[in-house]
């Protein structure tokens, strides 16, 4: 007895204690909010205004996981996000009881659907896209969609390491990104694309400008196949990369050839080139160093360049053109960037693609310059679209990431990220197996061929290569789709 009062006396105590403890902290907390001068909320509601805040924070999480219906979320949402992670897990992707998607909003693509579609023993493989015939060593593929740029510091070691493999068991490329090339890009044995970013990084000298010795180093490589000049990028058109120097550790500082625990940031254009002749000038120059296909990646604004730029090709020599233009949409990526560039420059790529396919035949440049198309492409339907709109081949980044478990948390860029992809924490990358995530990247390239292959034989065609614009419908204002033969009339043969 004499136990029990003595345990409820000290438990008292301890209630007591604890309660003044919390009171205490609501003081001070109580004081600092009245005095302070930078926060006129907490001024004015003294401890309480700390709560808005902290709303605020949990409410992205809370609309994704409660409120949010499944076709509502910003960039992707849920149905998407869904779709690509039972793919990546191999499991069943089919629905039940009709479609959640609203096919009435401007801008839907609905597909044509031919009355007698290709049976099985019907369809086939396309031939191998071969890009750069010209080049000392060309590169084929057979892969509709590859790994589009993210370099080695804003995703992780592991997540690189994962795509590496995930690739080669895919039998689709993998782009480095502008951030060099690492050995986690190579550990897989995947064909690499080796991007060459404003800064050069990976390839540059002290002076920041291209060292046509470490270019000729990375050519070295039999796994790096081409290499795309990065002009610009869908998340900050008009501006260079940037890594936050909280994610620039010493090896990426090594990599890039760049001061550790700095702000990582790109100069706004490559200083050597300024204009469609120095473009040329450069690519040649790659091409020549490297005998490697070589190419540059851009978001489209202004588009009269383009012209000029199919001139100038026409005056040195159709071998001067580049062997391909990646075009990425202005809607954003997975880099960190400035919200008045991811959100208001560059046009989209349901707008683009189609332009320059247009630019590239009506210059007579179609046949020698193969156009890849980056940009929210990954679903079935988005890289169905592509090949329709007249793509070669499509690249994609986040939808990869999706592949390997990202949870669209927003958290890129601040090297917090909870499924290990884009944070050098080591506690936070344990959670990123490479060897199980690079199963999950293979079977999202075979789901995604698989859905592709649906689609293009639900359209009468044996590929999804074989697709044109008019087996594809767009939906416009007045609530009725036009074919978008309409909006882009198609030049290409039906039989490819």
């Amino acid at each position: 007895m004499n136990f029990t009062m003595e345990g409820i006396s000290l438990l008292s105590t301890m209630f007591v204690l604890a309660v003044g403890i919390v009171v205490l902290i609501v003081i001070v907390l109580f004081l600092v909010d009245l005095f302070q001068t930078k926060d006129a909320v907490r001024r004015n509601y003294p401890v309480i205004g700390r709560f808005r805040y902290l709303f605020s924070t949990l409410g992205e999480f809370f609309r994704q996981y409660f409120f949010a219906m499944d076709r509502e979320e910003m960039p992707f949402n849920r149905a998407e996000r869904e779709w690509v992670n039972k793919s990546s897990e191999g499991a069943d992707n089919t629905i039940a009881f009709g479609s959640t998607k609203n096919l009435t909003p401007v801008g839907t693509v609905i597909f044509v659907n031919c009355p007698f579609p290709q049976l099985d023993e019907e369809t086939s493989e396309a031939s191998d896209l071969v890009i750069g015939p010209d080049s000392a060593n060309p590169y084929s593929t057979k892969s509709l969609i590859n790994i589009s740029a993210m370099s080695y510091g804003a995703i992780s070691r592991p997540a690189v390491e994962a795509l590496s493999r995930g690739a080669k068991m895919a039998g689709c490329w993998l782009n480095t990104g502008e951030g060099g090339l690492a050995p986690y890009h190579l550990s897989g044995g995947a064909d690499i694309v080796f991007q060459i970013g404003t800064a050069k990084y990976g390839v540059r000298s002290e002076d920041g400008a291209l060292d046509p010795q470490k270019l000729r180093e990375v050519a070295a490589h039999e796994q790096v196949r081409m290499f795309e000049i990065k002009l610009s990028q869908g998340a900050k058109p008009g501006k260079g990369g940037i890594l936050p120097a909280v994610k620039v550790n010493r090896e990426i500082a090594k990599i890039r050839g760049i001061p550790k625990n700095r702000d990582s940031i790109s100069p706004n254009r490559h200083p050597e080139i300024n204009s469609v002749g120095e473009l040329l000038d450069f690519i040649d120059l790659v091409r020549d160093t490297t005998g490697k296909p070589v190419g540059f990646k851009t978001v489209i604004g202004a588009y009269g360049w383009l012209d000029s730029l199919a001139e100038e090709i026409h005056k040195r020599g159709i071998q001067s053109a580049p062997d391909f233009i990646t075009i990425d949409s202005g809607d954003g990526g997975t880099g960190a960037a400035p919200m008045p560039l991811m959100d208001n420059v560059g046009l989209p790529i349901k707008e683009s693609l189609p332009m320059v396919v247009d630019i590239l035949t009506q210059t007579g440049l179609r046949d020698r310059i193969k156009v890849i198309a980056s940009g929210k492409l990954i679903t079935p339907a988005d890289v169905a679209w592509a090949y329709c709109a007249g793509t070669d081949v499509v690249v994609s980044a986040r939808g990869f990431m999706f592949a390997l478990g990202c949870i669209q948390s927003l958290k890129c860029n601040k090297n917090t990220c909870p499924t290990g992809i884009t944070t050098h924490v080591k506690r936070l990358q344990r959670g990123l197996d490479p060897a199980d995530k690079a199963v999950r990247v293979r079977n999202f390239v075979e789901k995604m061929h698989y859905g592709v292959g649906v689609i293009s034989h639900s359209c009468g065609v044996p590929h999804p290569r074989a697709l044109r614009r008019m087996h594809c419908r767009i939906v416009q204002d007045t609530g009725k789709s036009v074919p978008l033969t309409d909006l882009y009339p198609d030049a290409r043969p039906i039989d490819p």
